[in-house]
């Protein structure tokens, strides 16, 4: 044998490893369990989508087989929710699919007798893999844009938390979709003299889903910071933003909650209205839990609605958690909600940490409790600690 020819066992070896570089391209370094959580989560997800259509009337007779009922109810809300081009093409490859495999036969001039095999499944699952390389292309063009959205987004939005004196500040947000109709941010508001300089509080929570409610967010942030630089007080600022988000809200059906607090460093106090959103968590160093509940209608709904202010104090010890309806509306695959005593339990058992690692404590404990069931709303929290 000669010394230079390669290993026997070499070209195995090469094979191997270009396999394990194929698969690890196609999965992106994911294991097995991970493989199969990311596919129920979307098997969950897709379902959902499709059947919002499933669902019978009570003015309907009963059907005799609710199976096939269902099922031709999920094929027309699959179908529908294709072109009508792509769905000619869809109904075509099933036919080819399952039409029985044949043949024809023929005489040629000189007697002989032929016969072709006619195998038309080929031809069917050709037409399967054109509509499916024409659904991956329209979402690829759509997750794009999305992405693109979603940077916009990013950089509306808050960035490292502001340093204060007399608290720590932190928050966090998990979009439903790549988007999201959430809002939080913490910026100071000039006043007449630096003694009368204030911090605003926003965490707002836009009705919808995706980019119709990332749009209206968007706007509720501009408005926000452009009618906090003007020399009005408080309750005139929210009258203001109602007055604003009704001019976009589609006749109230674009509607806002929203919870805003506006915090004076010296005297550690605020005044806050909170819009038809979740009652925040005020956690006293004692013990004692407050619900900030006064204000008044979503933004958006009646241009001539008023709004009662509320006012509290941060005193050392005291948490203030403020919170989207997606945090405690947070379903798992039983249909349970997350709920607010989770959430009061874990800020019980939380004092002596950080705001950074009790929303990491939060976000986890929700992560445990959801698993993979997709969930239908944003998620977005802004934890503050006086110290």
């Amino acid at each position: 044998m000669d010394s230079t020819s390669p290993p026997a066992g070499q070209p195995a070896e090469k094979l191997t490893q270009k396999l394990d570089r194929f698969w690890r391209r196609v999965t992106e370094g994911l294991e097995l369990n991970q493989l199969w959580s990311q596919f129920e989560k979307d098997a969950r997800s897709s379902y959902r989508l499709y059947s919002r259509d499933l669902h019978v009337t009570s003015s309907e007779a009963p059907v005799r087989n609710p199976f096939w009922h269902k099922t031709k109810q999920l094929f027309w809300a699959i179908l529908e929710k294709l072109s009508p081009a792509r769905r000619v093409l869809l109904l075509l490859a099933l036919i080819l699919l399952f039409f029985p495999a044949g043949g024809f036969t023929y005489t040629d001039k000189a007697g002989d007798v032929h016969v072709a095999e006619l195998d038309l499944h080929v031809y069917g699952g050709l037409l399967l893999f054109l509509l499916l390389m024409l659904e991956v292309a329209d979402r690829v063009v759509m997750k794009r844009d999305l992405e693109i959205a979603r940077e916009i987004q990013v950089w509306l939005l808050p960035g490292v938390p502001p340093q204060v004196p007399g608290i720590q500040i932190d928050y966090v947000t998990r979009p439903a979709n790549t988007v999201a109709g959430d809002y939080y941010d913490v910026f100071p508001r000039p006043g007449a003299t630096p003694a009368e300089d204030r911090l605003l509080l926003a965490v707002a929570d836009v009705a919808g889903k995706s980019i119709p409610a990332a749009m209206l967010m968007a706007t509720f942030q501009a408005s926000l910071k452009t009618l906090s630089t003007t020399r009005c007080s408080f309750p005139e600022l929210v009258s203001g933003m109602n007055l604003y988000a009704c001019t976009n809200s589609n006749g109230g059906l674009r509607f806002t909650t929203a919870f805003l607090a506006e915090f004076d460093p010296v005297s550690r106090t605020f005044s806050y209205i909170n819009a038809g959103h979740n009652a925040p968590m005020l956690r006293h160093a004692s013990g004692a839990m407050e619900r900030l509940d006064a204000g008044g209608l979503p933004l958006g709904i009646q241009a001539e609605a008023t709004y009662q202010s509320g006012t509290g104090t941060l005193q050392t010890g005291d948490w203030l958690l403020i919170f989207t309806d997606g945090l405690v509306e947070a379903v798992n695959s039983r249909g349970e909600e997350y709920g607010e005593m989770r959430v009061v339990n874990l800020l019980e058992g939380g004092t002596g940490a950080t705001p950074t690692e009790l929303l990491r404590r939060i976000m986890a404990d929700l992560d445990t409790f959801v698993g993979n069931t997709p969930q239908h709303d944003d998620v977005t929290c802004l934890l503050v600690k006086a110290v």
